[in-house]
C-alpha cells in the first residue's frame, strides 16, 4: 500500500484523521472565548448599566440560536429533491465502466466479448493494480485472475469481459502501457467461465474413466496446442524417442513427459511458452493416468442387423490383440491393403498401437459368438484426427462400416475436433460410400492413387446411428441403448 493512499483508507474504515492546524484554531478560539467572557462579566459587576447589558445578551444569544437553526434546515446535508443525474444504487457499474452515452458502455450488464488474455508483469508492489486500472478506464471487466509465479516477475491470466466494439489491439496496447509485457489474448466462450479448480477437476475425473482421455485433457487443460504420443517401440521397427526422465523435461514452449507405457508425451505450444504451474499440472494428469494403468469404459450397444442377425458394438483396447489377430486371419489379402496400404504381413504389427487408448478411440463390432468382425478406429494425430475402418469380408455391405464410421465421428465432434479425415485407395468404393453417407461436407485429395478424404465437422449436426445417454457423452463413452 503506498503512503499517498494511508489516509484514505483509514477514513474509510472509520478511523479518524487529525491535523494540527484544526487543534491549533480551536485552542485559539478556547482562548478567545474566555478572554471575553471574563471581560463582560467585569462589565456586568462593575458598571451601572450590567443588568440591562445582561439582558441585551440574551436577546441576542437567542436570536442567533434561531438564525443558526434556519440556516441549517435550509442549507442542510439532505439529498436534493431534484434529479442530479448520478445512478440509483442498484445501476451502479463497477468502477471503471461508466462511459458517455454512444461509446457502448450503455451495454446490457453481462454482455460483451469475453477475452482469454496473459501477460507477464514485474514482481513489485503496484504492477498488477496498474493493469487493472488500464483495463478498467477502458471498461473491461476482470471476471478471474490466475497467477502463475516465475523466478524473476509472474505470469497473470485473466478471463476478461470487455464492450463488443473495443478490439484486442487495443486491450493489448494498454496492457503494455501498463507494464505488461508478452501479452496475448484469444476469445473465449461461455465454457471458460466455469473456475480453474473445477475445470481441472472435471478432466481429472474423465481421465480416471477413459484412457483415451489423456490427451484430449491436455489439450483442454494447456489450450490450443500441438500434442503427440510416440511409442517406445515404433510398429515400423527402428529407434524410438529419445526416453525423458521420470519428472519429464519443460523447454519454453515444448514440454515432454513420460508416458506410462514407457513412450513419450510430448507438447507444443509455438506462441506461448508454458509456466511452471501448468507443467505441475500436466505431470499430475499423467501421473494419474499412470496410478489407474489400462482402462476404457465398458459400455456396449447391441444392433440388428437388416437380415435378423445381432452384433454388439463396445470399445476395445490391447486385451483384444488375440482377437483383433484372428480377425486379420480371416481377412482377404485386398481387405487387408485396402486398410493398411502396405505389405498385408505388417498388418499385426501394428494391431498393438491402433488399439491403445493412448493413442485413440477404438470400436468393435463382434458377434453373439464373441468373434471379432469389425474395427474402426479413431486416432489422435497431432492436430488432427483420422479415422479408419477394417470389415471382415463376410460381414461387409451390411452398412456396419457406415454404422462405425458415424459413431467414430460423433466421438470426434464430442472430443471437440473440427474435421476427420481417412486415408484410403480410389478404388475402396466402400469407405467412399460411407464417407458420403455422414452427410458432412467433404474435401478429396489424390496422390499416386491414395485418396485422402476430410470431413469438416459440425457440432450442431449429430451423425445418424450415434445415440449418446447424457451421462454417457459426457465421459466419452459409446453409444448404449438400454
Amino acid at each position: 500500500m503506498t503512503a499517498e493512499m494511508s489516509d484514505v483508507t483509514r477514513a474509510k474504515h472509520g478511523r479518524p484523521v487529525h491535523h494540527w492546524r484544526r487543534d491549533l484554531v480551536e485552542l485559539a478560539a478556547l482562548f478567545t472565548a474566555v478572554a471575553v467572557a471574563d471581560a463582560v462579566a467585569n462589565l456586568i459587576g462593575h458598571g451601572p448599566d450590567g443588568p440591562a447589558l445582561l439582558v441585551i445578551s440574551a436577546l441576542a444569544l437567542v436570536a442567533t440560536a434561531g438564525f443558526h437553526l434556519w440556516w441549517a434546515r435550509r442549507h442542510g446535508h439532505a439529498p436534493p429533491a431534484g434529479d442530479t443525474g448520478a445512478r440509483p444504487a442498484a445501476e451502479t457499474r463497477p468502477a471503471g465502466t461508466a462511459g458517455q452515452p454512444g461509446d457502448g458502455s450503455d451495454e446490457v450488464p453481462g454482455t460483451g466479448a469475453l477475452w482469454r488474455m496473459r501477460t507477464t508483469v514485474k514482481d513489485e508492489p503496484g504492477s498488477l493494480a496498474a493493469l487493472c486500472t488500464a483495463l478498467a478506464e477502458r471498461r473491461v471487466d476482470i471476471l478471474s485472475l490466475q497467477t502463475h509465479p516465475l523466478a524473476e516477475g509472474a505470469v497473470d491470466e485473466f478471463l476478461l469481459r470487455a464492450p463488443g466494439a473495443l478490439p484486442a489491439a487495443e486491450i493489448t496496447r494498454a496492457v503494455a502501457q501498463a507494464g505488461g509485457a508478452s501479452t496475448w489474448i484469444e476469445r473465449a466462450d461461455a465454457h471458460d467461465l466455469v473456475d480453474a479448480p473445477t475445470r481441472i477437476l472435471g478432466l481429472a475425473a474423465r481421465t480416471a474413466l477413459d484412457a483415451a482421455e489423456l490427451p484430449l485433457a491436455l489439450r483442454q487443460l494447456l489450450g490450443r496446442c500441438t500434442i503427440r504420443s510416440l511409442p517406445g517401440r515404433p510398429a515400423g521397427g527402428g529407434l524410438g524417442p529419445e526416453p525423458v526422465p521420470a519428472e519429464g523435461v519443460l523447454e519454453d514452449t515444448v514440454m515432454r513427459l513420460r508416458a506410462p507405457e514407457g513412450g513419450v508425451i510430448t507438447v507444443e505450444r509455438p506462441y506461448l511458452p508454458f509456466t511452471p504451474t501448468e507443467f505441475a499440472r500436466a505431470r499430475a494428469l499423467v501421473e494419474l493416468d499412470d496410478r489407474l494403468g489400462p482402462r476404457i469404459p465398458r459400455g456396449k450397444d447391441v444392433l440388428t442387423l437388416p437380415e435378423g442377425n445381432d452384433i454388439t458394438v463396445r470399445r476395445a483396447d490391447t486385451a483384444d490383440l488375440a482377437a483383433a489377430r484372428a480377425m486379420h486371419e480371416r481377412c482377404s489379402p485386398r481387405t487387408l491393403s485396402l486398410r493398411y496400404h502396405g505389405p498385408v504381413g505388417d498388418a499385426d504389427r501394428y494391431l498393438n498401437h491402433l488399439l491403445s487408448p493412448r493413442f485413440g478411440r477404438t470400436l468393435a463390432v463382434q458377434t453373439r459368438s464373441g468373434r471379432i468382425v469389425g474395427l474402426g478406429h479413431l486416432l489422435w494425430d497431432g492436430d488432427e484426427t483420422e479415422v479408419a475402418l477394417l470389415i471382415e469380408d463376410e460381414w461387409q455391405q451390411r452398412g456396419i462400416g457406415g454404422e462405425l464410421l458415424g459413431r467414430l465421428v460423433a466421438m470426434a465432434v464430442e472430443a471437440g475436433c473440427e474435421s476427420v479425415y481417412a486415408v484410403t485407395q480410389a478404388s475402396n468404393t466402400g469407405m467412399v460410400a460411407a464417407m458420403r453417407g455422414l452427410g458432412l461436407p467433404l474435401d478429396y485429395q489424390i496422390e499416386e492413387g491414395t485418396l485422402v478424404i476430410t470431413a469438416r465437422l459440425d457440432p450442431a449436426q449429430t451423425p445418424v446411428g450415434a445415440a449418446y445417454t447424457p451421462a454417457l457423452r459426457h465421459v466419452g463413452n459409446p453409444a448404449h441403448r438400454d
